[in-house]
């Protein structure tokens, strides 16, 4: 399955998230910020995590919307929401809609053996429902103030 292209519409899916479901379609007129991210509780996807919610306000007053992505269940999802204090929703992709719609999940190594699994990715879509910036195999720690720089550039 092809993934989304950069200037090209990202086409409408919905997909289970803590505070009710997430439609893309809902958000039309706002700038969305998707960021996957491999696996709830991990060091990597709480440095990211916490960079995001700290970064929120300054998202939310520049325009967008954060969603946080990874394929933990809503219950993994709320454990590690309330535990960061976390001020956006996190998307429960158990069925990999959304990573095969962005195309992150990659064979990755891990103690020797081959594992599929989702490569830490950013998606920022604008209020048209337009791909405008796709980071890949992101380096977690400094990451969510790139995103907000360019959010603001929007």
């Amino acid at each position: 399955m092809s993934h989304n292209i950069v200037g090209l519409e990202v086409p409408d899916f919905s997909v289970p998230a803590t505070g009710g479901d997430f439609r893309l379609s809902a958000l039309r007129g706002k700038a969305v910020v998707i960021y996957f991210y491999p696996k709830d509780n991990t060091p990597g996807c709480t440095t990211e995590a916490g960079q995001f919610r700290d970064l929120h306000g300054e998202l939310v007053a520049a325009g967008a919307a954060v969603f946080g992505v990874s394929r933990d269940s809503l219950k993994s999802h709320e454990g590690f929401k309330a535990k960061l204090r976390l001020p956006f929703e996190l998307i429960a992709d158990t069925d990999e809609l959304a990573c095969n719609l962005f195309g992150v999940m990659k064979m990755k190594k891990m103690y020797g053996k081959e594992v599929r699994g989702v490569e830490r990715s950013t998606f920022l879509i604008d209020g048209h429902g337009i791909l405008r910036r796709e980071w890949r195999a992101v380096k977690a720690d400094g990451h969510a103030a790139e995103v907000l720089a360019a959010v603001k550039a929007l």
